[in-house]
């Protein structure tokens, strides 16, 4: 499923949202805010914000990591704690365009499929609202994307274990404490150092989400929105500058997945009958809808999560490419609302000025005299080339994971990684570390970062309650929230996987850290 997401759709669309997309923990340069602290000021020391250590630390305040914290926090004895660089909680402001829907039912809210009497479900904030008869006679299963991000918000503003405006700069092991270091820079309101910190933990768990990507031919585009000339600017910015787009004379649309689909839906409307100017064009041979029968959709249960984990490395690699289609196509929904449109526009004669055409692939790209861009395309099919001109542009070219390495750096000798030196990560989320680090019950857990391991449903909205439970299952040792042993009718393959159940174990009591934290 499409992730406005999905981020997570951060998804997007796999909401299958974009997959997450947050502000990165480092600036572009890779340059924390503790190293632009003003030289004005005096060196800050990073003092211990806690005088035990915290049982998980969580690294980013996205869909995953709410969700993650909404069922920690009824676990009485479990200390928590999660960092997020943002003011507040936002969840892809760019691409909450009227009336876009999640493509997951309301359900795969961020605690209900693994605690349906939780305090923190989506039918509990409408109770809160007094929206609850409303909802009821909407007779809507899938919200829009702006109701769940308000829903977010209604969740991130009550949890005390979050701390927004708090930068995350490294996590490190420290083998004589046996726990992990977590240094953090916490920000001011215009996102300028304010004080340094560290805290220490057994458990990490990261959920920094996902970031914009433009590919290879595109990237001679990508300047600042702001920057003279034509406008260019990612899916992840449309609605900063709807208005602009709105305006040019003639707009292009590069990507056929759900972003791509929704910002043509509403440009198409937006703009008058007869003169709307627009080309939509993307690399997959048809403008496809998004997989969505009943069995199909068994794809993103736990049991195929269990059955992709256990197979060998080089079958993954070739099962998450072929499966696009469960997670990358178009809502069935927006493509018919897309026809519906172009239809209505024949009423008076004649065909609109609109230019969808799959299958296309640029080659390069560049800004000409004019203020304009020219994208030089190429249709394989046909083994033709040719040149569009075009006065704007929107990269509707999907997201991928932040890079972690300026975070886990520190770590990098104590992780494992499989034959292309990714990391390794196993049944419950977390990243195979040195037996040193392991041994004393210290992991660190990845969420929305694990596709190569878990397959399709990593970035998707309907296993997060799930994957938070089984984090925290892990975690505790015991199983704070009982999960099914079985969710599909489908049984993938012949050998079946049985859940992993963690061991019964407590956690040593420590004594104040030497340093009094």
């Amino acid at each position: 499923m499409s992730h406005p997401h999905a981020p997570t759709g951060p998804h997007p669309p796999t909401g299958r949202p974009p997959a997450q997309h947050s502000p990165a923990q480092r600036s572009p340069a890779n340059r924390t805010a503790a190293d632009r602290l003003p030289q004005s000021r005096p060196p800050m020391d990073r003092t211990p914000t806690q005088t035990a250590p915290r049982d998980l630390v969580g690294i980013g305040v996205g869909p995953f990591n709410l969700s993650l914290a909404a069922l920690a926090h009824p676990l009485t004895g479990l200390s928590t704690a999660f960092y997020e660089q943002r003011a507040r909680f936002d969840w892809h402001p760019g691409l909450l365009i009227d009336g876009a829907r999640l493509q997951v039912p309301f359900l795969a809210d961020l605690v209900t499929l693994a605690d349906p009497a939780s305090h923190w479900s989506f039918l509990n904030y409408l109770k809160d609202r007094d929206r609850l008869f409303p909802f009821y006679f909407a007779e809507r299963l899938h919200i829009e994307r702006a109701e769940y991000d308000a829903y977010c918000r209604w969740v991130s503003d009550q949890l005390p274990a979050l701390h927004y405006g708090h930068q995350v700069d490294t996590v490190r092991w420290n083998p004589e404490h046996r726990l992990f270091e977590v240094d953090f820079t916490q920000l001011d309101s215009d996102g300028e150092a304010e004080a340094l910190g560290r805290t220490y933990t057994r458990n990490v768990v990261l959920g920094v989400g996902t970031e914009p990507h433009v590919p290879e031919p595109l990237r001679p585009l990508a300047g600042a929105p702001g920057a003279p000339g034509a406008l260019v600017v990612h899916a992840a910015d449309y609605l900063d500058h709807r208005d602009a787009l709105l305006a040019a004379g003639h707009v292009t649309v590069v990507g056929s997945g759900q972003s791509g689909a929704e910002v043509f839906l509403d440009l198409l409307k937006g703009r008058p009958a007869g003169h709307e100017r627009l080309h939509w064009i993307g690399r997959t041979e048809a403008f496809a809808p998004m997989e969505y029968s009943k069995l199909g959709l068994e794809h993103f249960t736990p049991d195929y999560t269990r059955y992709f984990h256990a197979l060998p490395e080089p079958v993954r690699d070739r099962l998450v490419p072929a499966q696009w289609q469960l997670h990358k196509g178009v809502d069935a929904d927006t493509l018919a609302a897309i026809h519906d449109e172009l239809y209505h526009r024949t009423l008076h004669g004649g065909w609109p000025d609109a230019v969808l055409t799959p299958g296309v692939r640029v080659r390069t790209a560049g800004r000409v005299a004019g203020n304009k861009v020219e994208l030089h395309l190429e249709h394989p099919q046909q083994d033709a080339r040719s040149r569009l001109t075009t006065d704007a542009v929107v990269l509707a070219t999907g997201y991928r994971p932040r890079p972690l390495g300026h975070l886990l750096a520190s770590l990098d000798p104590y992780m494992q990684r499989d034959q292309s030196e990714r990391p390794r990560v196993d049944e419950q989320y977390r990243l195979l570390l040195d037996p040193a680090v392991t041994a004393a019950g210290c992991h660190v857990y990845v969420q929305n970062a694990e596709h190569h391991t878990h397959g399709v449903g990593a970035p998707d909205l309907g296993l997060a309650a799930w994957r938070s439970a089984t984090i925290l299952n892990s975690v505790t040792g015991t199983a704070s929230y009982p999960l099914p042993a079985r969710t599909a009718f489908t049984s993938f393959g012949l050998r079946q996987q049985r859940p992993q159940v963690p061991p019964a174990h407590q956690f040593k009591a420590l004594a104040p850290l030497a340093d009094g934290t």
